[in-house]
């Protein structure tokens, strides 16, 4: 099982129940070294941008996923978003979706 950190739409239980079929299992977490840019996505979602500053944090939900429920997300975040694996300020790793500079 993987983790999922999310700080937007996914946190959201109608957006869960279309995407995964099910309302997500996850606990309250924090990135370090990120920041949230509101409205960053079709000035309407959010987006983190990684800093590397230790004291830019993003609260968050980290969610227990398959992989399966990670390429459903995937789907879902499109290509203005790539998912990439940072530790949790829990000390846990977790998959994110961050601002897709490609």
């Amino acid at each position: 099982m993987d983790l999922l950190f999310t700080y937007g739409t996914l946190q959201d239980l109608q957006v869960q129940t279309y995407i995964f079929g099910r309302v997500l299992k996850g606990h309250k977490d924090i990135i370090i070294g990120f920041k949230k840019e509101e409205g960053a996505i079709y000035e309407r979602y959010p987006l983190v941008k990684k800093t590397d500053q230790r004291e830019h944090e993003v609260e968050g939900i980290a969610y227990e996923v398959t992989e399966t429920d990670l390429e459903k997300a995937d789907i879902y975040e499109t290509n203005a978003y790539k998912r990439m694996k940072v530790q949790l300020k829990s000390g846990k790793k977790a998959w994110v979706y961050v601002e897709n500079s490609n």
